[in-house]
């Protein structure tokens, strides 16, 4: 795919819910604050239950995952899909 199509950045989302690692792939715009939009988000869905631990950008091999629709191994779905 040519890069100037390419208007969203995957990052690697890892946090803790209710004490067990969780790590998520989630696309974000080049002007958002990833940081910020996860800590707000995991407060909406699960309160105090949930704490980040850290977000950065994906690896080429991560974002391809992502691309793929392949789950990180510790993926929570609440559908336990």
């Amino acid at each position: 795919m040519a890069e100037f199509f390419k208007t969203s950045v995957t990052w690697v989302v890892d946090f803790h819910y209710e004490g067990r690692p969780r790590r998520w792939f989630k696309a974000f715009g080049p002007h958002d604050d990833p940081f910020q939009q996860m800590t707000d988000t995991l407060k909406d869905l699960y309160g105090d239950r949930a704490k980040l631990a850290s977000v950065r950008k994906a690896t080429d091999e991560e974002e391809l995952q992502y691309l793929r629709g392949e789950e990180p191994k510790n993926s929570y779905c609440p559908t336990g899909r």
